[in-house]
C-alpha cells in the first residue's frame, strides 16, 4: 500500500523514465509530488455557444464534428488537419498544426468539448490547436479550473496532473497537520487535506484562495519558527559580556553631529553586547547613511572593554577605503589600526599576523585574507562585515569561528522592507538607519530615451570641463548577438565614448577582469586620473568618488529599482550637485512607471517597497544570495500580510514552548528540524 514516502516511479503511468524527469524537478516521493504546486491555473469552466464567444476569448464549446477531418501535407515538417465544428448557434473552423493523429481521433457526427482561443473575423470563427475531449471524460481537462505545472523534457501537463490525482487519492488522508488546531481555528485556515486537494484541483476560485492562504501561511510559519529557534539558540549559547561604556567621549571626538538614527543603532547593538548573548545584528541603511560610523562607535566600545575587532570588506579597494575612514576616526582616540589585504607584501602580511596574535592591534581591516588559516586573534570581541551577502556563508563562519564567539555586526546598503528583512536575515536582529547625515546631496534623476543622446553628450562635456567625473553603467560586458534587444555593452560603449570624446580619458571595468586589474582601474578613477568610467554593475557597491557628479545607466529597463538606486548612490557623495540619467527606449508603460518612481523619490526604502511589489524579492538577491530554503508556494514579496501574521504567531507559540516539546507540536517540530537539516549551511 502506498504512503507519502513511496517513490514516484511506482505510480501508474510514471515508470523509470518519467520518474527521472520528475527528479529533475525535485520530485522523488509521493509527498514531493503532492507538494509540487501548480505555477498557474487556466479557467476552463466557462462554456459558451460558438456564436457568442468574443474575439481572443479562451472558452469551452460543446460541439459536433460537422465534417470528416482532412489531413494536408504542406511541405516537409508541416502538416495540417482541418475540420468544422457546429452547435445550435453556428460553425467554427479548426486547424491543428503537426498533429496528424487528430484526423483519426475526431469523428464526424460525434460530440466533444473543445477549449481554445476563439478568433473572429467578420462572420468567420476559428480556433487553432484547441484542446478536445469527450464530455465527462475521466480526469478531464475541460469544464473546470485546470492546474498548469512547471515541466521539463519527458513530461507533459496531463502526465503530472494524473500522477498528482493518483497521489492525492492514495495518500490524501495521510497528509500531516503540523499547525496546532487552536492556531488553525484562530487564523481561519483550511485543513491540510482540503488545502492540498484544492491547490491542485480547485472546486472554484474561492476554494483555491482558501487553499493558497493555508499553504502559504504554513510555509512561512514553519520558516519563522525555524529562524526564531536559531535566535533562541544563540541567546542560550551565550557570548562575551561587555561592561557598560560611556559613549559621550566618542561622540564628542567627531567633527560632525551623528544622526539620531546612528545613535539609536549604536544603542541597540550595545544592548545586545551587554545582554550576555552573542550579538548578531544587521545595520541596514541607505547609501551614504553613515553605517561605518556605527561600526566605529562599536569598535571603540569593544576596545574600551580590552578587546579587538575585525572589519571585513568584499574588495581590496573598499578595504583600503574603510581603513582610511576608520583610522581617521579611531587612531586619534588611541586605537592601533592595521590592515590585511592581498595587496600587502609577504613581509607586511607576516608583521600584521604577528601583531594580531600578540594582541598589538585593536582593529584590523581587510578582505577575505582576515580568515586565512594562519591568522590568529588574541582577543577578538567584534566582527563587522560590510555588504554581508557578498560573502559566502563559509567565509563569514570562518572569521567568526576564529575568536571563540565574538559579536557580529553586518552592514548592508541594500534597503529591504522591514517585514522581508525579518525573514531574509534569519536570526539577525535588525537596526535601520533611516536618516541621511546633513550635507548629503540629493541626486536629481531623469529618465530619457535615445533622442536625448546629443544633449546628454553636451552635458558630459560641461560637467567634465568643470572638473567633474562621470560613471556610465551598461547591462553587459560585451556584445551578444543572440539577444533579441540591442543592449549596450561596457566594452563596446567605452570604445564609442573614447571616439566621441577624444579629449577625455575613458576607462572600462567589468566583472570578468582580474581583481587586481579591476582595483587598478577603480583606484585611477578615484584618484581623478579618468574622466569617464564605463562599467557593469560591478561598481554597484564600490569605491567612494566624491568628485563623480553624473551617473548614466544605459538600457535602464534591464535593472531593478533597487539596483538603480544602488547605482545612483555612487554619485552625490561630495560637495558637487549630482545627477542620474536613466536611458531607455523601452515603450512599455510598466517600464515608464518604474523609472518614474526613481525620478520621484530618493528614499531607498520606498523604492525597495515598490521593487518588491513589482518584481518580487529576487531583484534584491540575484541568484538566491540570501541563502533561504526555497519556498514552494509563498512569495516573500507579495505575501507580506500573511508573512507578518505567520511571524507574530510563531513568536507567540515559541514564547510558550521554545523547544516545541509539547505533544501537540510534535509534527511542527519535525517540519522545523527537517528545514534545519536542509538549510543549516545556508541560513545567514
Amino acid at each position: 500500500m502506498a504512503d507519502l514516502n513511496t517513490p514516484v516511479r511506482y505510480i501508474r503511468g510514471i515508470g523509470e523514465k518519467k520518474a527521472q524527469a520528475l527528479g529533475k524537478l525535485g520530485v522523488f516521493s509521493l509527498y514531493d509530488l503532492i507538494s509540487y504546486f501548480p505555477r498557474k491555473y487556466e479557467d476552463r469552466s466557462v462554456y459558451k455557444p460558438i456564436a457568442l464567444a468574443q474575439n481572443g476569448e479562451s472558452v469551452c464549446v460543446r460541439a459536433l464534428v460537422a465534417d470528416t477531418p482532412r489531413l494536408t501535407r504542406i511541405r516537409r515538417g508541416l502538416e495540417l488537419v482541418k475540420l468544422r465544428i457546429a452547435d445550435e448557434s453556428g460553425l467554427a473552423e479548426l486547424t491543428y498544426f503537426n498533429q496528424p493523429y487528430v484526423k483519426d481521433n475526431l469523428h464526424r457526427g460525434e460530440s466533444y468539448v473543445f477549449y481554445g482561443k476563439m478568433e473572429v473575423s467578420g462572420s468567420r470563427r476559428s480556433m487553432v490547436n484547441p484542446i478536445y475531449e469527450r464530455e465527462g471524460a475521466e480526469g478531464g481537462v475541460t469544464g473546470r479550473i485546470v492546474p498548469l505545472y512547471r515541466l521539463c523534457a519527458g513530461l507533459n501537463q496531463r502526465v503530472v496532473m494524473q500522477a498528482v490525482r493518483q497521489g492525492l487519492d492514495a495518500c490524501g488522508e495521510l497528509l500531516p497537520e503540523p499547525l496546532p488546531e487552536e492556531l488553525r481555528q484562530r487564523c481561519g485556515l483550511a485543513q491540510a487535506r482540503y488545502a492540498y486537494e484544492n491547490i491542485h484541483f480547485p472546486a472554484d476560485f474561492g476554494a483555491l484562495a482558501l487553499a493558497r492562504r493555508r499553504l502559504i501561511f504554513e510555509e512561512l510559519f514553519v520558516l519563522a519558527c525555524a529562524l526564531d529557534r536559531m535566535r533562541g539558540q544563540r541567546v542560550r549559547d551565550g557570548g562575551i559580556l561587555l561592561a557598560p561604556v560611556e559613549m559621550e567621549p566618542f561622540w564628542a571626538s567627531l567633527p560632525f553631529r551623528p544622526t539620531g538614527a546612528q545613535r539609536r543603532a549604536v544603542a541597540e547593538a550595545l544592548g545586545d553586547m551587554r545582554s550576555g548573548a552573542v550579538m548578531n545584528r544587521l545595520v541596514q541603511g541607505d547609501v551614504g547613511s553613515g553605517k561605518t560610523l556605527v561600526a566605529a562607535a562599536l569598535i571603540w566600545a569593544v576596545w574600551k572593554n580590552g578587546l579587538s575587532s575585525a572589519f571585513m570588506a568584499p574588495t581590496e579597494i573598499l578595504a583600503e577605503q574603510h581603513f582610511a575612514t576608520l583610522s581617521g576616526l579611531l587612531s586619534p582616540l588611541g586605537l592601533r589600526v592595521g590592515r590585511l589585504t592581498g595587496a600587502l607584501t609577504a613581509k607586511e602580511k607576516r608583521e600584521v599576523k604577528a601583531a594580531l596574535k600578540a594582541g598589538e592591534l585593536d582593529l584590523v581591516v581587510g578582505t577575505h585574507a582576515l580568515f586565512s588559516a594562519d591568522v590568529e586573534y588574541a582577543r577578538l570581541g567584534l566582527v563587522v562585515t560590510d555588504e554581508q551577502h557578498r560573502f559566502g556563508v563559509e567565509q563569514r563562519s570562518a572569521l567568526i569561528g576564529k575568536g571563540g564567539r565574538p559579536h557580529v555586526l553586518v552592514m548592508s546598503a541594500t534597503p529591504i522592507p522591514h517585514t522581508l528583512a525579518l525573514i531574509i536575515y534569519g536570526d539577525l536582529d535588525v537596526s535601520v538607519i533611516d536618516e541621511l547625515p546633513p550635507g548629503r546631496q540629493k541626486v536629481d534623476t531623469f529618465p530619457v530615451d535615445e533622442s536625448y543622446r546629443a544633449r546628454l553628450d553636451n552635458f558630459i562635456r560641461r560637467l567634465t570641463s568643470e572638473g567633474r567625473q562621470v560613471f556610465v553603467v551598461c547591462p553587459m560586458v560585451e556584445e551578444n548577438e543572440d539577444l533579441p534587444v540591442k543592449l549596450k555593452s561596457a566594452q563596446e560603449h567605452a570604445a564609442e565614448l573614447a571616439a566621441r570624446f577624444p579629449e577625455l580619458k575613458v576607462a572600462c571595468v567589468h566583472g570578468r577582469m582580474k581583481a587586481k586589474d579591476k582595483d587598478a582601474v577603480m583606484a585611477a578613477f578615484a584618484a581623478g586620473e579618468t574622466d569617464i568610467l564605463v562599467a557593469t554593475t560591478v561598481i554597484e557597491v564600490g569605491v567612494d568618488v566624491p568628485n563623480a557628479a553624473l551617473m548614466i545607466v544605459e538600457n535602464a529597463e534591464r535593472f531593478g529599482l533597487s539596483q538603480l538606486h544602488q547605482l545612483r548612490g555612487r554619485v552625490g557623495r561630495g560637495p558637487h550637485k549630482s545627477y542620474c540619467v536613466l536611458v531607455s527606449d523601452a515603450e512599455s508603460e510598466e517600464v515608464r512607471a518604474r523609472l518614474a518612481i526613481m525620478r520621484k523619490t530618493n528614499d531607498g526604502f520606498q523604492i525597495a517597497e515598490e521593487d518588491l511589489r513589482l518584481r518580487g524579492p529576487g531583484d534584491f538577491f540575484g541568484s538566491r544570495q540570501h541563502g533561504l530554503p526555497e519556498t514552494h508556494i509563498a512569495d516573500l514579496g507579495a505575501d507580506t500580510q500573511i508573512l507578518q501574521r505567520a511571524k507574530a504567531e510563531a513568536d507567540a507559540l515559541l514564547r510558550e514552548d521554545p523547544e516545541l516539546a509539547w505533544p501537540e507540536h510534535a509534527l511542527l517540530r519535525e517540519r522545523v528540524e527537517k528545514l534545519f537539516q536542509s538549510g543549516r549551511d545556508s541560513f545567514n
